[in-house]
């Protein structure tokens, strides 16, 4: 991912916006911190249970699929950007892992990497339910970007 495309998307993140920033280490106790802290950051649209409901369950999907699959269980970092805007409620959640080559494959529902059977491959698919919009950005060897948007209080 280029830094100046990253660099430019943060400045209109920015630009009458409220934001958030945070980086975790690439462990999965930290999937819960970032989940509630999202949460939290969110409140101050006084959206439903549902809506918080919705957002902390993508929000720890994509945090699971940074550390299991963007690094796969080896050290690294997990970015998360939030950003309030009105009704919109905006979260990014970035790794610099492995990355992927097809996306559209690994959005497909069922399809997964893990060969334990651990990992049902549903990943996406729930962000996909839960948001009203995911997008999803990667290069093999730099990381993945997942931006997910949700309107609060219809």
């Amino acid at each position: 991912m280029a830094e100046v495309r990253e660099k430019e998307e943060r400045q209109g993140m920015d630009q009458g916006r409220e934001t958030f920033r945070m980086e975790l280490e690439s462990r999965s106790e930290n999937e819960e911190f970032a989940r509630m802290t999202v949460a939290m950051f969110m409140s101050r649209m006084d959206p439903t249970l549902e809506e918080i409901d919705d957002v902390k369950t993508a929000v720890s999907e994509a945090v699971t699929n940074g550390v299991i699959h963007g690094y796969q269980g080896k050290e690294g970092i997990i970015y998360i950007e939030a950003a309030v805007e009105g009704k919109d409620f905006t979260v990014s959640i970035r790794d610099q892992g492995i990355g992927m080559a097809d996306v559209k494959k690994a959005m497909e529902p069922m399809y997964t990497t893990d060969e334990t059977g651990e990992r049902s491959g549903m990943g996406f698919s729930f962000m996909e339910a839960f948001m009203d919009q995911v997008e999803v950005r990667s290069e093999p060897g730099k990381g993945t970007e997942v931006i997910m948007k949700k309107r609060i209080g219809r």
